[in-house]
């Protein structure tokens, strides 16, 4: 087999170069860390990861910039689903996995990759730290904000997510409220609103392709309830936010 040509040939240039991998438990106790929301360490690993990025990591590409974007790949998928394990929502989990993997698809600096798997590591610890501060989500509403974001391009009512645990809307509606602090009409809105920000902001989608895919019945329905829950247009939003990025990028110049 051609692998196990490499593979050899692989195992021979790490003896010959004295190489050695990071030691899987201290790995693990790094992810711990951001597991646990444990901020004052993930920022002193931060420190070291930033100094010693490279050691006891494998070459996953000749192009160091590539090498770097794959190894953060693999960090946040590990950190992503370690996460979901204690607790966040699959879908908050992974779509920050996915924001995190496109812009280090733009990165066109291997420090840069550097830079933005610190700020995941850390932006991870700081939910997971929030989260845990919250009182503990029961099962059922659990599965209901998942459910909520799996079916955002339908127009959900909470009488549907109610059903679809087999609850009465009414208990359903009482322990959404107790569990979360807002109504589940009011949270089904704010995560379409969240998911159109990132289709704003990290994709070239027209308004009314977002607002389609979004559930909402027309793009002036999904405008409406955006400038609602944010103060200003969607259009509005993608204007500012792309011209911060650009203010950014010229200060890093």
């Amino acid at each position: 087999m051609e692998s196990e040509k490499e593979f050899n040939y692989q195992l021979f240039l790490h003896r010959e170069k004295n190489f050695s991998r990071t030691n899987i438990k201290s790995e693990f106790s790094r992810y711990n860390d951001i597991k646990y929301g444990n901020i004052d360490k993930v920022k002193e690993n931060i420190k070291y990861i930033k100094k010693n990025f490279y050691k006891g990591k494998g070459t996953l590409s000749d192009n160091i910039l590539h090498n770097n974007i794959y190894h953060l790949v693999i960090a946040v998928g590990v950190i992503s689903r370690i996460c979901i394990d204690a607790g966040m929502t699959q879908e908050e989990s992974y779509t920050l996995s996915d924001i995190y993997i496109r812009r280090a698809d733009k990165c066109n600096d291997p420090q840069e990759v550097i830079n933005l798997s610190c700020e995941m590591q850390l932006d991870y610890a700081k939910r997971m730290h929030n989260l845990r501060k919250t009182p503990a989500i029961s099962f059922h509403i659990r599965n209901s904000i998942d459910y909520i974001y799996d079916h955002l391009h339908l127009p959900l009512t909470m009488e549907q997510v109610a059903e679809n645990e087999n609850l009465n809307p009414s208990y359903f509606s009482k322990l959404f409220v107790k569990e979360t602090g807002i109504t589940a009409k009011a949270f089904i809105i704010d995560a379409k609103i969240k998911t159109a920000k990132n289709m704003l902001l990290y994709s070239d989608n027209s308004l009314f392709n977002i607002a389609m895919s979004l559930g909402f019945s027309s793009q002036s329905a999904f405008s409406a309830a955006f400038k609602k829950n944010t103060g200003i247009t969607p259009g509005e939003f993608r204007d500012r936010e792309n011209y911060k990025q650009i203010l950014l990028k010229g200060k890093d110049k």
